[in-house]
């Protein structure tokens, strides 16, 4: 099983005079990761952590392994899942606006 939570980092690019945005909601409810079988198998368990640009509509624009799970499928399985996510996102205000997110994602055998 995979299991995942969310910290978020506000987005290098805004304009330094305005407010910085709020990250008080969490992801939706989005399917985790297949744990591929091979790595089942072999008991490869791990932490993937990803850096996510989420865009002010909440799909994920760009996707980063900031730590690998030191197993490149598990790394792969956490990409293609997080790449289909849909998050809440960020607000500045009333307004939502674009910004980075870290997702760690736990890759447990007998989870």
């Amino acid at each position: 099983m995979a299991s995942e939570s969310v910290n978020r980092e506000s987005d290098s690019n805004q304009n330094a005079v305005s407010s910085e945005p709020i990250f008080d909601a969490d992801y939706l409810r989005n399917p985790a990761p297949v744990y591929p079988k091979l790595s089942r198998q072999r008991k490869e368990e791990g932490v993937v952590l990803l850096r996510v640009h989420v865009l002010a509509n909440g799909e994920a624009d760009q996707l980063e392994v900031l730590q690998s799970s030191g197993f490149e499928r598990l790394d792969e399985a956490a990409l293609r899942a997080v790449r289909r996510w849909q998050f809440v996102p960020a607000k500045r205000g009333d307004e939502t606006v674009a910004a980075w997110v870290r997702v760690p994602v736990r890759f447990n055998v007998n989870s």
